[in-house]
C-alpha cells in the first residue's frame, strides 16, 4: 500500500470513531465469544471489545451465541489491539436509568432482582440499585419478606430523580394491578349454585381458603362434610385440587363463600323416617369433649351422648374414661330434632340399670360388703358394686349418738352393710350399720316397762325440759314439771349436761321410739323404799301410825301431769 492510500484510510478510520459519541448506547451483533472478551460487531468498521466481567448476569453471557444482540456503550475511543472498548456495565445503567424514568412517568412496570435485605428494606438490581420498602413487597403485610432475596420481580416506581438516580419500588401496585384483573375475571363468571373448580390454598380452624383463579373463596368448615368436622384437615389438605358450590359472593365485599358438602344429598333430609325414640343402634365414637361423646350413626349423621347418659354411677365421670374415639358402641335414641339436626343418645340407656340388676340379686335386708368412699356430714357412702354407691346414714351408724361419720369410718375401710332400701328411679341406695346389732330399742321395750327407775346422763337441755341417754343409742326426755319439786323458770338453773341422776320411766311409746321419764317421781320412790327398809328394822312398840306422821311431815305428793306436758311425747 502506497502512502497516500494508508493516509486516505487513516482518514477514514479516524472519521468513523469520531461518529461515536461517548455515552451513547450502541446496539451489536455478537461476532465471537473469547475466554475474556466479547468481541461485538457495533456497525462499524472497527469491531469492538466487551470483557467478560462486564456482564452482570453470568447465565447472560453463557447464553451469548454468534449473532446474538447486545447492547453497550463505547467505554474509551482509543483502540485496544486495533478493537473498540466497550462496556456492558455503562449501557445497562443507562439503560436502567432510560426504562426507569419511562416507568415512573408513564406508570409502567420494570424487572429486577432483589439483592439483600436493607434497613426497613430490600436492595433491588433494575440495572441500578433500587429500594423496596418492606411495606411494599405484599398487599398484606408480612412479618418475614427474606423469602423473595434472590428472585426476580416485577416492580412499579413510586419515586425516581434522575440526577441523583434514587428509585424506590413497590411490588404491591403490581400485585394490587393483578388482583384486580383477576377479580373481574372471577366474579365476572360466577354464578350462585354454581360448580367451579378450585385449589386449597390455606387451612384454618374455621375452614379452608380455596383458590378460584388469584381470587380466594371460604370453604366454611360446616360447610365441608354433613357430619361434625373439629378441623378442616380431617377432609382437606393445602394443595389439593376440589371441586367446589359457590353458595354466595360479593364482588363489592370481595367474597365467595363456597360448599363441598353440598355436592352430596343432606342424610338430615328423611332423619326422622331412619331413627325413632328408643330405638337401639350401633355407631362409632367420633369424638370426644368434655360434655359428652359424638357417636356417628352413618356417613354425615352424627348424635351427642351427654356426660350425664353416659353411665349409671351417680357421679360424671368424663367421657375420655369411657370411650375412645373409633370404638363401635351400642346406644340408645332418646330424641330426634330434624330441624336443629341434632340427635340425643343414651349409652347407660342401652343396658340394664345396675340397680334393678342389683335389687334382683340383694332384696331389702340383706348384708353386703362395701368399701367407704367418701364421708359427709350427713353420713358416709359406701361402693357395694362396681358403680352403685350406697348411703350410710349417720343415724344408721350406731346406735349411740355419733356427732361425724369420722368417728366411726374412714376412707378405704372395707366393711359389711345391711340394704335398707333400694330406689330405682332416684338411683339411691340406703345402708345401715347398726341394724348388724340388732334393734336395741325392741330390747329396750322388751325388757323395760313403766314404774322402772333407771340411771340416766343428761345430754341436752331445752326450755320445755332435758333429754337424756338412758343407755348408749336410746334416749328419753325429762318434761320441766317432771325435773324437781321446786318450780324452775329454765332448767338450766338447777340442772347441767352430763349430770347423772335417777329417774323414773313413767310413759313409753314403742312404736314412735319414745320414752318420758321422771326425776322428781324416782326420788319420792327412792325415798319411799328407804322409808320401807327404816320400817322393817324399827321396834315394835312405835306404832305405823306414829312413823307416818314423822317420816311424812315434808312429803308432798307429786303432781298431776298436764295435757300440754303430754303432747311433747
Amino acid at each position: 500500500m502506497s502512502s497516500e492510500d494508508y493516509e486516505h484510510l487513516l482518514d477514514r478510520y479516524e472519521y468513523s470513531t469520531k461518529e461515536i459519541t461517548m455515552g451513547k448506547l450502541l446496539k451489536g451483533r455478537v461476532i465471537k465469544c473469547t475466554p475474556t472478551h466479547v468481541i461485538v460487531d457495533v456497525g462499524f468498521k472497527t469491531e469492538g471489545l466487551i470483557p467478560n466481567e462486564e456482564f452482570t448476569d453470568p447465565r447472560a453471557l453463557a447464553e451469548l451465541r454468534p449473532g446474538s444482540e447486545v447492547e453497550t456503550m463505547l467505554e474509551k475511543t482509543d483502540l485496544k489491539d486495533g478493537y473498540l472498548v466497550l462496556s456492558k456495565k455503562l449501557a445497562d445503567g443507562l439503560r436502567a436509568i432510560e426504562d426507569l424514568d419511562q416507568a415512573f412517568e408513564h406508570g409502567q412496570v420494570v424487572t429486577g432482582t432483589v439483592i439483600e435485605r436493607t434497613r426497613g428494606g430490600f436492595n433491588v438490581d433494575v440495572g441500578i440499585s433500587a429500594f423496596l420498602p418492606e411495606s411494599h413487597v405484599d398487599i398484606r403485610q408480612v412479618r418475614d419478606a427474606s423469602h423473595i432475596i434472590g428472585q426476580t420481580l416485577k416492580f412499579r416506581v413510586l419515586k425516581f430523580d434522575r440526577k441523583t438516580e434514587n428509585a424506590v419500588l413497590s411490588r404491591k401496585l403490581v400485585l394490587q394491578d393483578e388482583r384486580e384483573k383477576k377479580r373481574k375475571r372471577v366474579f365476572g363468571g360466577l354464578a350462585k349454585g354454581q360448580k367451579v373448580a378450585g385449589r386449597v390454598k390455606s387451612l384454618t380452624n374455621f375452614g379452608a381458603f380455596v383458590d378460584l383463579g388469584g381470587i380466594e373463596g371460604l370453604l366454611h368448615v360446616s360447610d365441608i362434610s354433613w357430619g361434625k368436622s373439629a378441623h378442616p384437615s380431617e377432609h382437606l389438605t393445602v394443595g389439593q385440587e376440589v371441586e367446589v358450590v359457590v353458595l354466595d359472593f360479593s364482588e363489592k365485599d370481595e367474597k365467595i363463600s363456597l360448599g363441598l358438602k353440598q355436592l352430596t344429598p343432606d342424610p338430615w333430609a328423611n332423619i326422622a323416617e331412619k331413627y325413632q325414640a328408643g330405638q337401639k343402634i350401633a355407631g362409632k365414637v367420633s369424638s370426644l369433649t368434655d360434655f359428652g361423646a359424638f357417636v356417628e350413626l352413618e356417613k354425615g349423621v352424627e348424635g351427642l351422648v351427654h356426660i350425664s347418659d353416659l353411665t349409671w354411677s351417680r357421679k360424671l365421670v368424663h367421657p375420655k374414661k369411657v370411650l375412645s374415639p373409633g370404638q363401635e358402641v351400642v346406644v340408645n335414641i332418646l330424641d330426634v330434632n330434624p330441624t336443629t339436626k341434632r340427635i340425643s343418645l343414651g349409652l347407660k340407656q342401652a343396658s340394664p340399670h345396675p340397680l334393678e340388676t342389683f335389687r334382683q340379686a340383694h332384696g331389702i335386708g340383706s348384708r353386703v360388703k362395701g368399701t367407704v368412699t367418701s364421708l359427709t356430714d350427713f353420713g358416709a357412702f359406701v361402693e357395694v358394686e362396681k358403680g352403685i354407691e350406697g348411703l350410710v346414714h349417720i343415724s344408721d351408724i350406731g346406735w349411740e349418738k355419733v356427732k361425724h361419720p369420722s368417728e366411726k369410718l374412714q376412707v378405704g375401710q372395707e366393711l359389711e352393710v345391711i340394704v335398707l332400701n333400694i330406689d330405682v328411679d332416684k338411683q339411691k341406695v340406703s345402708l345401715g350399720m347398726k341394724q348388724l346389732e340388732g334393734d336395741i330399742w325392741e330390747e329396750f321395750f322388751t325388757r323395760q316397762k313403766p314404774g322402772d327407775v333407771v340411771k340416766v346422763k343428761i345430754v341436752r337441755l331445752t326450755d320445755f325440759g332435758a333429754f337424756v341417754e338412758i343407755i348408749p343409742g336410746i334416749e328419753g326426755v325429762v318434761f320441766t314439771a317432771e325435773l324437781d319439786e321446786k318450780k324452775l323458770e329454765k332448767p338450766s338453773d338447777a340442772f347441767a349436761v352430763g349430770d347423772e341422776r335417777n329417774a323414773k320411766i313413767i310413759k313409753m311409746n314403742p312404736k314412735a321410739k319414745k320414752i318420758s321419764l321422771s326425776f322428781k317421781q324416782a326420788i319420792y320412790d327412792m325415798e319411799k323404799q328407804d322409808f320401807q327398809r327404816f320400817m322393817e328394822s324399827q321396834n315394835d312398840r312405835m306404832t305405823l301410825g306414829d312413823v307416818m306422821r314423822d317420816q311424812l311431815k315434808g312429803f308432798k305428793a307429786p303432781k298431776k301431769r298436764t295435757k300440754k306436758e303430754d303432747t311433747h311425747d
